[in-house]
This record gives structure tokens, C-alpha cells and sequence, in this order.
């Protein structure tokens, strides 16, 4: 369940006491973006650090925290942008305070970037960056465990719950313009999806391991250059190609839902390369990408079923892309695989 918005002062004083060598506080102020975690900037008389407060209860434990900060040591080591956590003088990387888990890190200077913000090489750079990732992890992770089906949505489940979203909407109060687009938008949906339901994807035929969460708040820039991906929570074992192209569908939307496929074309091109990934394997992770999009309503569901309004700005250009990629599959699928 996503996290209350508000903050409380994490105990810096503890857990400074762990990290001697990172001095003593002097101010420690909440960052703002993230939508799962809390983040602080904690300046020190020794330098500034990020503190990030785990809160997403799947991923929330010491056992699943250290395995990421490991993952991001080995990858630090090889020379991908990240941002491994600081030891303290146990040499431990999580510390666990009144029940809560939490981490230090470098904070590294830099500026989130959309895909409006890349030009083509900078959409280049990217898709091969993803790649670099990908086959890294592989190095990193070892084989990734057998068993795991990933299934696609199926539209009767779908339909069950855009009738109960549009029961939620309607009795929204006060009930305003959001409402109005959100019912619009879910019968809209409800019609596409009884229009392409013999479409159903299969279960994915191949994972490997993933970040699992890459979009431009988890990418900061120093220039024109990524200097960090953080974020690594949701580190695990899911179709790789499917990170691209979900990726690609947050990076690269703009405000009407459209995508801009030039720099789709660009991204794709050199992630594949990166990655080693070909068109046929794209194509598929395309499908099953865009059907995801087709049955899942998650700004919605924050608003309407955990009251939690921090997605609504999300919903306008994420409802009205599954409409837009339907009416434009072709294309898409010809931007990433060609």
C-alpha cells in the first residue's frame, strides 16, 4: 500500500552514531520526489548524503534491502552510474531503528530528465545504458531462478474492476473534472478492451534480472550524461525486454498521450545492441507491454481505493496513451523492432 505523504524526522542522531566518519548533522530536509520510499538530504560537517527511509513493505526487509545494496556495490565496481551505500563501522549497509529500515548514501549531484529533455543521442545513450544494466546484472545476479510465470492480465478481471472504479468515480466527493475524465476514460477502456480481448498476450517466455523500476526519477543527469541510477528496490527476475519498452512508455510520452517514436527508434536501436536483445523479442515484449497498459488502471486505483492522490498527475497522458498505442500498435511495434 503506498505511503502516507507526510514526514516524520527520521533518527539521524542514531544513525550517525553508526557513521562516525560521516560527522555530525547539521540539516536533513525531505526530498520531494518518490512515490514508495522516503528520501532526505542530510548535510554533516563532513558532507552531504542522501538517507533513504524504506517503506514499501515488499521490499521493505533487511534480508531484500542488503541483496539490492550488494547488487549495486558489483555494479558500481564495473563501472555502471550508481550510487552503492555507505558501510557503517560494522561495515553493515542497512540499519534497522525502531523497526524501520534505512540506508545512507553519497548524495550525487544531478537533475532528473523525461525524454522531452534527451535529444536523439541523448535517447541513444539511454536505451544503451538500460542494456549495459541488463547484461551486467547478468553478470552480477548469476543465473536467475526457475518457476515464476508472468502471466498477462485477463479481461474479465478487468472489466470487474473498471465497472467497481466507475462505481468509485461516480461517487467521488467533491466530484470535479478529474472524475468526469476518469469515467470517460474507464468506459472508453472497457470498449477498447472488448474490441481486442482475443488479443491476449501468452505468458512471457523468458526473464532475466531487471531494475525493475527505471523511469527519469530514478535516473539523474549531470549534464547531458546519466551520473546515477538509484532506486533499486524493486531489483528482481522479470522479462527484460519488457523493462525497455515500459521504460520507454514513462520516458518518452508526451502530455496527449502520444509517443515521440523518433526517439523511441533511437533508444530501442541501441538497447538492443546493448543488450543483445533482437527484434522478435522486442515485438513480443511490445504486445504484452501494451496490453498491460490496456488493463491497468494503477492512478486509479491510488486515488479512488487508497486515497492517495500523489499519481493523479500522472493519469491524463497515462489513460490517454493505451488509447493512442492502440490506435497506433503498428507504428510502435516498427519503432522498437526496425
Amino acid at each position: 500500500m503506498p505511503r502516507s505523504s507526510e514526514h516524520s524526522a527520521p533518527p539521524v542522531g542514531a544513525l550517525l552514531r553508526r557513521h562516525p566518519h560521516a560527522g555530525e548533522p547539521l540539516s536533513c530536509v525531505p526530498v520531494a520526489e518518490g512515490l514508495l520510499n522516503r528520501g532526505y538530504r542530510l548535510a554533516t560537517t563532513r558532507g552531504r548524503y542522501f538517507l533513504k527511509q524504506h517503506l514499501d513493505a515488499p521490499t521493505a526487509d533487511r534480508a531484500t534491502i542488503t541483496r539490492q545494496h550488494r547488487a549495486t556495490q558489483r555494479l558500481h565496481a564495473l563501472g555502471l552510474p550508481v550510487a552503492p551505500p555507505l558501510p557503517d563501522s560494522r561495515g553493515r549497509t542497512v540499519a534497522v531503528i525502531d523497526g524501520r529500515c534505512y540506508a545512507l548514501h553519497p548524495w550525487v549531484e544531478g537533475r532528473h530528465r523525461d525524454g522531452a529533455q534527451l535529444t536523439t543521442g541523448g535517447s541513444r545513450r539511454l536505451g544503451a545504458l538500460l542494456g549495459r544494466v541488463h547484461t551486467t546484472l547478468d553478470r552480477v545476479m548469476g543465473p536467475p531462478p526457475p518457476g515464476d510465470r508472468h502471466d498477462s492480465a485477463r479481461p474479465e478481471d478487468t472489466f470487474t474492476d473498471i465497472a467497481e472504479l466507475i462505481r468509485l468515480a461516480r461517487a467521488h466527493r467533491p466530484h470535479g473534472s478529474f472524475d468526469a475524465l476518469a469515467e470517460h476514460r474507464l468506459r472508453e477502456r472497457r470498449r477498447l478492451l472488448a474490441q481486442h480481448a482475443h488479443r491476449r498476450p501468452p505468458a512471457a517466455a523468458t526473464a532475466g534480472w531487471v531494475h525493475g523500476d527505471f523511469h527519469p526519477l530514478n535516473v539523474l543527469y549531470r549534464g547531458a550524461e546519466p551520473a546515477a541510477i538509484v532506486d533499486w528496490d524493486r531489483l528482481g527476475v522479470r522479462p527484460r525486454a519488457e523493462e525497455a519498452v515500459r521504460a520507454a512508455a514513462i520516458f518518452f510520452v508526451r502530455p496527449g498521450g502520444e509517443l515521440a517514436l523518433e526517439k523511441v527508434r533511437a533508444y530501442a536501436r541501441a538497447y538492443r545492441r546493448a543488450a543483445g536483445a533482437d527484434g522478435t523479442e522486442l515485438a513480443a515484449a511490445v504486445h504484452r507491454v501494451w496490453w498491460e497498459r490496456l488493463n491497468d488502471f494503477w492512478t486509479l486505483r491510488w486515488r479512488y481505493q487508497l486515497h492517495d492522490h500523489r499519481a493523479d498527475p500522472q493519469f491524463p497522458a497515462v489513460s490517454a496513451l493505451a488509447v493512442w498505442w492502440t490506435r497506433e500498435y503498428d507504428a510502435v511495434r516498427d519503432a522498437f523492432c526496425a
